[in-house]
């Protein structure tokens, strides 16, 4: 459930077909882009509310990003398939699982480089949301999350409110009005999010194949949703990730 003013309308969703994202091979890096990004730029496709980026990322083994800086920005990445290990200028280090989370809040200034070090290919998404406030200590998260305690759904795994107010204690810190979440559902399972007045949702299938009030969209597939109600039925086994932000 979105924060904000709930409704009873009918969200305005918009598809966007995996095959019209941007795109970029690099060779160790094979990457399709949501939003505007490095030398792909679409002026319709600029953010999404607070959210600014969603990359999809094959990574080829052994390779990844060097070293190199970010600064006023909440980094999520979810891990769809193999591992990547994460160090930064903070002396952090850690690697992610696929289906598993890490954080990054960027705040005034850090250095960080992500690698696969593992023997096959990774693939994730990597997600920047605009934070509330500008600047801060940097700082960095991650935490497995069981595919199954999201069965059937929604689970945050990422949010910028109160955990005393929320109940959402488990889910890792950002500093963003807005929340991760992710969900599995079977073949034929429903649920249902609501985005409240003035907020902003985006919703990608990493695997499987679901309706979205009816219109059908594949795994990979984006769809931006405005304020309203939106029912999500799986037409194939399915893994969601939604963010829904200012």
């Amino acid at each position: 459930m979105g924060i904000g003013t709930t409704t009873d309308t009918i969200a305005r969703v918009e598809r966007r077909a995996f095959d019209t994202l941007g795109h970029a091979d690099h060779g160790w890096l094979d990457a399709r882009h949501h939003f505007s990004f490095a030398n792909y730029h679409d002026p319709r496709r600029m953010s999404w509310g607070a959210i600014r980026v969603w990359n999809d990322d094959r990574i080829a083994p052994n390779s990844g990003f060097p070293p190199h800086p970010h600064s006023d920005m909440e980094i999520v990445t979810y891990v769809r398939s193999g591992a990547i290990t994460h160090q930064d200028s903070m002396g952090n280090m850690g690697r992610t699982e696929a289906g598993d989370v890490q954080v990054m809040s960027a705040g005034s200034g850090v250095r960080h480089a992500e690698y696969n070090l593992e023997a096959e290919p990774t693939t994730l998404f990597q997600i920047w949301i605009e934070p509330t406030r500008r600047g801060g200590s940097p700082s960095w998260g991650a935490k497995p999350f069981p595919k199954g305690d999201r069965s059937g759904r929604f689970v945050t795994l990422a949010s910028g409110y109160d955990a005393d107010l929320t109940g959402e204690g488990a889910a890792l810190p950002i500093r963003a009005e807005a929340r991760v979440l992710a969900a599995t559902l079977k073949a034929g399972e429903t649920l249902t999010h609501t985005v409240g007045d003035g907020r902003h949702a985006y919703l990608v299938p990493a695997t499987g194949a679901i309706l979205i009030d009816g219109a059908p969209f594949a795994a990979r597939d984006g769809a931006a949703i405005s304020a309203g109600t939106v029912t999500i039925t799986a037409t194939e086994d399915a893994e969601l990730v939604l963010v829904d932000a200012e």
